[in-house]
């Protein structure tokens, strides 16, 4: 059963907590996110994203880009833009997008369950990204970014949520600057957080990580790695826990720098051996049912379908991103592993399809492929047999920002 705890948020001042709020670093480029710093001295990508504040050659992964966000951290505390709560609580977030609502519970969830398997997994990690992040938290201090965890829903605990919503005021309300209004209320009593404790402990079984598997794997690594320097706070990583019924998957989409040495009509070719290929022409072309992919090349659209027969029904295989990898990327653009693949980039639905077409027509891609979403059902049941999907298979909306509760692992 789920065992999470409430702990003492470092957080911001309630009048700089727009200010303070960022994207997750994994979202943004370094140049995307310098762009966005700029004119805020109080951004926590200062922090998330701190090679912003050295020279644009630095390598991201260098040590002194994790000494600069430990020094931005400690920059933080010290002139007071963020604090540490007094006593140990838990967080009730609510993000509201286009009219949409979700609501989540902000915790400490324990390693071990993630090293057990009652936090169930989908996805393998890229060691690269693993590594950055486990030098983050080390060096810094902090776990600043949050895992988003979901659970099956339970009337229980949305009815203790939705009570402390309705009698309390929250701490934080503000409106980002992409329209999504960001709430959240802070549970500190002492009943309250034994109760939600309780009901995590003794009716939700599993929860499974929707978004973030980097950041919890780089948690259990981290305590591993310090051994008996560990402190009790590395036995636990920073979550936001969301009812399976709240959440919104999103198409996670791919591009590719080069062809495998086809030109574009011998790759058309290729596919049509199991796909059925249309071609849509300049208009945009957005799956609207499984199995079937968009694909951008040459400045046209095509559409592909899967043909019957062409694909196993088992779990895994019926997932587009499976047929994608074992239909197209692995045995024509020679494609093997895409946690490791530099020739491979991934897209979130979020930024929409002409993301990827200005990365091909710039040159910098060869083609990309837009997909049908994955559904939290197929998550669920993938996780639940031990599977794993390809990497990058979902993208939820809204994102949880960073900044407004981080969770400090030095003591």
């Amino acid at each position: 059963m789920a065992k999470i705890q409430p702990f003492k948020a470092l957080r911001p001042q309630p009048q700089l907590a727009k200010q303070v709020a960022s994207l997750p670093y994994d979202v943004l480029s370094s140049a995307e996110a310098k762009i966005e710093a700029q004119g805020n001295t109080f951004t926590f990508l200062h922090i998330t994203k701190s090679e912003i504040d050295l020279s644009d050659k630095i390598d991201v992964h260098a040590k002194e880009v994790y000494l600069q966000a430990k020094d931005n951290l400690d920059a933080f505390i010290k002139r007071d833009v963020l604090f540490r709560e007094s006593k140990d609580c838990y967080y009730i977030y609510q993000l509201i997008m286009n009219g949409r609502s979700q609501s989540g519970l902000v915790c400490v969830s324990s390693v071990d369950d993630y090293e057990n398997d009652v936090i169930k997994k989908h996805e393998f990690t890229r060691p690269e990204k693993e590594l950055d992040r486990i030098n983050h938290i080390k060096i810094s201090g902090a776990q600043t970014g949050n895992v988003f965890l979901a659970y099956r829903n339970n009337d229980s605990i949305d009815a203790l949520i939705d009570k402390w919503k309705a009698t309390k005021s929250e701490a934080y309300d503000f409106i980002a600057d992409d329209g999504v209004q960001h709430t959240i209320w802070i549970v500190s009593d002492s009943e309250v957080i034994a109760e939600i404790t309780r009901l995590f402990k003794e009716e939700v079984a599993n929860t499974y990580i929707a978004d973030g598997h980097h950041r919890a794997a780089s948690a259990a690594k981290v305590r591993a790695e310090l051994g008996a320097k560990a402190t009790p706070a590395t036995d636990y990583f920073l979550t936001t826990l969301f009812p399976s019924n709240q959440l919104y998957i999103m198409d996670y989409n791919r591009v590719v720098k080069d062809l495998n040495g086809l030109s574009p009509e011998a790759l058309l070719e290729k596919l049509k051996l199991n796909f059925e290929v249309s071609l849509i022409g300049k208009q945009s072309f957005r799956p609207a049912l499984l199995h079937q992919f968009g694909l951008y090349l040459a400045g046209q659209w095509y559409c592909l379908i899967a043909k019957e027969g062409s694909y196993s029904n088992d779990p895994i295989g019926v997932l587009d991103v499976s047929i994608l990898q074992e239909k197209i990327l692995a045995p024509i653009l020679g494609i093997m592993d895409q946690r490791t693949d530099k020739r491979i980039d991934f897209v979130g639905g979020i930024r929409g399809l002409t993301a990827l077409e200005q990365r091909v027509d710039s040159g910098e891609m060869a083609a990309a492929f837009s997909l049908y979403p994955v559904t939290i059902d197929q998550l669920f049941a993938i996780a639940d047999s031990g599977n794993v999907m390809p990497p990058k298979s979902t993208w939820f909306e809204p994102k949880l920002r960073d900044g407004l509760i981080t969770n400090l692992v030095t003591d």
